[in-house]
């Protein structure tokens, strides 16, 4: 297999949205030399990959970034960081703006001003925002892009205060195999979210018909965690509700035509529970679970216009919605649409769940940031809040060489120079070791390899699915768990893990499927440990801990954790509170 060493200042593990705003903001830092590593292509991947219909998180006349900060904090029950939601509400309009100068269509009305849907978020036609921003990043002189790489690992130091730094990463092509070693002085992940933890709404050839994009496997999660940085709030999942087998999005209905929720007597149930997000989707489970379900988003008796509008609109970010009501002949206007909870993902975009970094998007482990949904502490971010933090954490990373290193070359690999002269295996050794990691997956049977393994990569897949699924609040438990489920979770999972060294790949993609089951059972095993440590239930659905039904209160915190040794350790922080701000000490 070849080998391949690239040395570089600044390198960027994923090229979605914050990934490449990120590679954008760096393009004005001629001195610094920049690599995007892509498992996809970032033409077109990411959760932006297909488009967007609208902006989610923008401030609209007569609101501040500080309105939406209570909005947020509101919504998510307190477990926030205010001072990262500040941060990023504060660039929110000028990332917009900067979107529309790079060709991003923004409807507007007639007299010229955004077309608004509700006083957060402004209508777009966004089929082409990905293609937007990969051109912006090809138009940067000092930015590489390497696509179809996967980075499964980091490579950590540690400097002469025996404190643990990043200085590199590992990897290999998806398509040719060739294995890489990335040697660089500051490390972005920007890898996205969790997806395909639980057992999906849609089983077989349409499994991957989910809500968030099922490339996003929790990559950048496990890679921090087996390097030490802290994570926050994974307790906080996220169940969208969406529209019964598309699971296409129900806000469009519910904003766009003022669509109640409505029970199968056409009761509306909405107001009973709650419209908080966690809340809408709980009332359906539990409406459901008192047998006056089906439930629906009432749209029946809207306008003709209305309802070509929602075609329209579906058409435009989930095809397959408008193409079931044309094959049932059927339509929104004369028919209520039937909806239900997907299954749960974590995601820092949309709750707290990921990194725990400071201002500067840093994170608890030296020359290591975090930016977009992979990033913790600030939901509700959406896709220009994960713009605005590429983009934070951009400043912040040249800053940090500034401050570090005088603007070293990547050929010193380092970002000072004691830091590199002690630190300990930063040589070849880490990576002939990743090699013989990855070639012992490729091994046939014959040569002492696993090609007659008893589990396959699926089989392992599933099994985590069914586990989570059953023992850690999923789908077939109406989202809820309690202390023993969580145990035998915790069990069944790492006797899993202990099956991943064994797994066979007959080709580099093969190998990449592995890679993917190994990151989802550590954040798995992360998440459980941290469903645990919740001894309340602050979010219905989000995290319905059976055993502790209500929310408590006297144990306000947020619950942290580092990965020690295959062990997931919980740290309790207090929390911070509007006005203030967190950093930290490395």
């Amino acid at each position: 297999m070849k080998k391949e060493l690239v040395q570089t200042d600044v390198l960027i593990i994923g090229g979605g949205t914050a990934g490449c705003y990120a590679a954008i903001t760096l393009g004005s830092h001629a001195e610094l030399s920049v690599v995007i590593a892509e498992k996809a292509n970032i033409q077109r991947s990411g959760c932006l990959a297909a488009g967007v219909n609208a902006l989610n998180a923008y401030i609209t006349e007569g609101h501040s970034p500080q309105d939406y900060v209570d909005y947020a904090t509101n919504d998510a029950e307190e477990i926030v960081r205010p001072d990262l939601l500040l941060s990023l509400s504060e660039r929110l309009n000028a990332v917009t703006a900067d979107l529309e100068r790079r060709g991003l269509v923004i409807l507007k009305d007639e007299q010229g001003k955004y077309v608004s849907r509700g006083w957060r978020n402004i209508k777009i036609n966004g089929e082409n925002i990905k293609p937007l921003l990969a051109s912006g990043v090809r138009e940067q002189k000092n930015v590489r892009v390497i696509n179809h790489l996967n980075i499964t690992d980091l490579e950590t130091a540690r400097d002469s205060d025996g404190k643990a730094l990043v200085i590199g990463a590992f990897g290999f092509d998806v398509n040719d195999g060739t294995f890489y070693h990335i040697k660089a002085g500051a490390v972005l992940i920007a890898t996205g979210g969790a997806a395909g933890l639980y057992r999906p709404n849609n089983s077989g050839f349409s499994r991957h018909k989910m809500w968030y994009s099922p490339f996003n496997t929790g990559a950048g999660y496990a890679m921090g965690l087996l390097a030490g940085a802290e994570m926050t709030t994974f307790e906080m999942r996220f169940i969208a509700l969406r529209c019964k087998d598309t699971i296409a999005p129900t806000g469009t209905i519910a904003q766009g035509v003022g669509a109640k929720q409505v029970n199968a007597a056409g009761e509306v149930y909405e107001t009973r529970y709650g419209i908080k997000t966690s809340e809408r989707c709980w009332g359906t489970v539990e409406e459901n679970r008192a047998g006056r379900g089906p439930c629906y988003l009432a749209t029946k008796g809207i306008s003709a216009e209305a309802e070509e509008d929602l075609y329209k609109a579906y058409l435009n970010m989930a095809p397959s919605q408008t193409l079931k009501w044309l094959e049932k002949g059927i339509g929104p206007a004369e028919e209520n649409v039937e909806v239900e909870g997907t299954e749960p993902y974590i995601v820092g975009g949309h709750t707290a769940s990921g990194f725990w970094v400071d201002n500067g998007r840093a994170t608890t482990v030296r020359g290591l940031f975090a930016a977009g949904d992979v990033a913790g502490g600030a939901p509700q971010k959406y896709v220009t809040g994960a713009l605005a933090e590429g983009q934070i954490a951009a400043e912040s990373i040249a800053h940090f060489f500034e401050q570090s290193a005088g603007k070293k070359s990547a050929e010193k690999n380092s970002l000072a120079d004691e830091s590199i002269e002690n630190a300990e295996n930063t040589g070849s050794d880490a990576f002939a070791e990743k090699i013989c990691e990855y070639q012992a997956h490729l091994q046939p049977a014959e040569q002492g390899g696993s090609e007659a393994a008893l589990f396959s990569i699926e089989g392992v897949e599933e099994a985590m699915q069914k586990i989570m699924d059953e023992y850690a609040g999923g789908i077939a438990t109406g989202y809820r768990y309690n202390e023993s489920r969580l145990s035998v979770a915790e069990q069944k999972i790492r006797e899993l893990q202990a099956l991943v060294p064994s797994l066979f790949a007959s080709d580099a993609d093969d190998l990449l499927r592995i890679y993917e089951v190994r990151e989802r059972l550590i954040v798995c095993q992360a998440l459980i440990a941290h469903l645990r440590a919740r001894k309340e239930t602050r979010w219905h659905s989000f995290g319905e801990h059976a055993d502790y039904p209500e929310k408590n209160d006297s144990g306000l915190c947020y619950i942290n954790s580092v990965y020690d040794h295959g062990t997931v350790k919980i740290i309790r922080r207090p929390l911070v509170k509007n006005g203030e701000g967190y950093e930290h000490q490395h």
